[in-house]
């Protein structure tokens, strides 16, 4: 005989794209992949400029218009990217809000230029917060009026 179980989900679903926003940096939302096979963040930047424990990057809005943002370097990573190649990234810590909650989390800075979406964020930062429905986008967040 065999038991069933009942299943419950204490965390809230998540779908596998995502509106985040970064309130501290006044950016957002984008929209985020949410990739379980990441250990990491990414966030898309341009003319990443690292200067002795700062950095500052550009993100180009919807409109095609330049941002620059600065932030405290958190230091590098290497990263083995999906085409297999390994770069070494600057990283920064940031919190983001994602369906209501303030997570936060280690940001590699890379160009995803040809990746489809601006972020992507890994398995470390939804750890404990989220459970991902893989068949279902924007099941938390909305887009809601531009920061950038």
């Amino acid at each position: 005989m065999t038991i069933r179980r009942p299943m419950m989900f204490a965390l809230p679903l998540l779908g596998w794209k995502e509106y985040v926003a970064f309130p501290r940096l006044g950016l957002g939302p984008l929209v985020a992949k949410i990739d379980t096979g990441a250990r990491t963040a990414a966030l898309h930047a341009d003319e990443i400029h690292v200067s002795g424990r700062r950095v500052r990057f550009s993100i180009r809005d919807d409109h095609g218009r330049l941002h620059w943002y600065r932030a405290p370097l958190a230091g590098y990573k290497r990263v083995k990217s999906s085409n297999g190649i390994s770069q070494l990234r600057p990283v920064i810590r940031a919190t983001i809000e994602l369906g209501g909650k303030s997570l936060k989390a280690e940001i590699t800075l890379t160009d995803r230029t040809d990746m489809g979406v601006p972020m992507l964020l890994g398995r470390a930062t939804i750890n404990g917060h989220f459970i991902v429905h893989p068949g279902k986008t924007f099941l938390l967040s909305r887009k809601r009026k531009t920061v950038t």
